[in-house]
């Protein structure tokens, strides 16, 4: 008999890792399958067979673009409703857009689902001269600004960015990273003294959230956790969600 693999199910509400809004008529699955195999070395098979209308809602379910053992849902074209809500917050033009949605992963599979989005990402961007947000680094990548590596060179870098701006108090530096929770994680945050050298502090984070990724969890509040790239202990002392930009963000602060 033969035993047929479960395909994987995006992930109950979680946002969307990439909205791709749309300055030309909107690709085909055949024109994405045929952009990724030609770059990418396919095969990219997409599940078709899934798009039907859910119950009671006006959005069709998301089709799975699997490549190997790699999968994300895509949404070729998203409600008007949702299209304008995300023209609003975000403040572009575009008037129709598509959504490349996280798939569940174990952790050490979820820097593999993160290159896969991004390069579904990166192909819908292309194909329609458009541009993306990544709702995690709440950024916007237009054509051009897409970084693209092998598979064997995947760095998390490429999929994090960290905020630096002035606190509430205005006696400190608040430090923030961006790009955590594409990989199932909470983000990291930490507290500097204004007038201190900000490249030490921003090295430390990278080296933490490295560390993050490679372990596959948020440390509890109250642990400490030695980066060996550093050989520095970081104790994770407070959990919070920050409501900054579009999309509300989980946080761990830590100190060292």
């Amino acid at each position: 008999m033969k035993i047929r693999r479960k395909l994987p199910k995006p992930a109950r509400a979680r946002q969307p890792a990439y909205v791709i809004g749309y300055s030309s008529a909107g690709p085909t699955f055949s024109d994405l399958r045929d952009w990724f195999d030609l770059e990418y070395g396919g095969p990219l098979k997409l599940s078709t067979g899934t798009l039907r209308h859910t119950p009671g809602g006006d959005r069709p379910a998301p089709v799975l673009a699997v490549h190997g053992p790699w999968s994300a849902a895509l949404h070729l074209s998203i409600p008007q409703e949702e299209t304008d809500m995300w023209r609003e917050g975000l403040g572009w033009g575009h008037r129709a857009a598509a959504e490349v949605v996280p798939t569940n992963a174990r952790p050490r599979e979820a820097s593999d689902q993160v290159l896969h989005a991004a390069r579904l990402a990166r192909g819908l961007t292309l194909l329609t001269d458009g541009t993306a947000y990544d709702t995690a680094c709440q950024i916007f990548l237009n054509p051009s600004d897409w970084k693209d590596r092998p598979l064997d060179q995947f760095k998390v870098g490429d999929h994090l960015t960290i905020e630096q701006t002035e606190a509430a108090d205005s006696d400190h530096e608040w430090f923030l990273t961006r790009g955590l929770a594409k990989f199932g994680l909470d983000e990291i945050e930490t507290l500097r003294p204004i007038g201190l050298s900000s490249r030490p502090v921003l090295e430390i984070l990278a080296a933490l959230a490295d560390e993050l990724v490679r372990i596959g969890q948020s440390p509890k509040v109250g642990t400490t956790l030695v980066v060996p790239a550093l050989v520095l202990p970081v104790e994770f002392i407070r959990h919070r969600t920050v409501a900054r930009g579009v999309v509300p963000t989980s946080v761990r602060e830590v100190k060292w």
